[in-house]
């Protein structure tokens, strides 16, 4: 059993129900969980493998729920780009947190502002997203810190999808893309035998977390769900910053 105090094992079974709503209902809650688990764990670098299993646990769940909506189709451009993305985060890993963090906080800034900039300037309505910047940047930020959420949202975002396939959509590209990481966890030696009990026992917060997830969606309106996501998205990158 991992030696823990009893506010860390909370703080660890909020995380985990945040994970779940963000994987089924509100994506831009997902990055919160990354300072909280830091809290938690009390390491940022190996708190990345304490949380991917939850992440995978909830995936499973999202895909399983909005497998009907998914519009796959969206991410084949960023596939290339994310690898190379992941690549690079897998290099990464070997330098200090303190200066990781930093550098993921700046690439979710960018994209926020490059979004707002592309919704509100009417001369910018013709822009595409471009699936190298944001792939790569996508990859880059869910192998050092799993935080590819704001990216992918603002990704997504700009593809102007209905909440359920916004939803759908993400749930497919992180379902396959955590499974990616478990190996290049593995190879840096992040898992150990505490932070694989602490997610067994983190599983039906999970699943709770996912079960409210799903049932908040249908109740918020398109224009307020994308308002959501940005204003979570603006919000959680300050925890980067921290």
């Amino acid at each position: 059993m991992p030696h823990l105090e009893i506010w860390q094992w909370l703080v660890g079974a909020l995380c985990a129900m945040c994970v779940g709503v963000a994987k089924t209902g509100l994506p831009g809650l997902g990055i919160l969980v990354v300072p909280l688990i830091i809290l938690t764990v009390g390491d940022a670098r190996s708190s990345a493998a304490w949380l991917l299993p939850m992440l995978c646990t909830a995936d499973v769940f999202a895909v399983i729920y909005w497998r009907r909506h998914a519009a796959a189709g969206r991410l084949f451009s960023l596939v290339p780009w994310v690898l190379i993305g992941m690549g690079g985060g897998a290099l990464a890993l070997n330098l200090r947190e303190g200066v990781l963090r930093p550098v993921v906080g700046c690439i979710v800034l960018v994209m926020l502002v490059a979004y707002l900039w592309r919704k509100y300037n009417r001369n910018a309505g013709q822009v595409t997203p471009h699936p190298v910047l944001y792939g790569a940047s996508a990859g880059f930020a869910t192998t050092v810190a799993n935080a590819a959420g704001p990216v992918m949202s603002l990704y997504l975002l700009s593809k102007n999808l209905p909440k359920e396939e916004f939803i759908a959509t993400g749930a497919w590209f992180f379902f396959i893309i955590n499974l990616t990481k478990v190996p290049i966890y593995a190879w840096h030696g992040l898992f150990s035998r505490q932070s694989l009990v602490f997610d067994v026992l983190m599983v039906p917060a999970v699943m709770l977390g996912a079960m409210g997830g799903r049932k908040i969606v249908p109740h918020i309106p398109d224009k307020v769900f994308e308002a959501l996501v940005v204003i979570l998205t603006a919000a959680s990158t300050i925890f980067l910053f921290r």
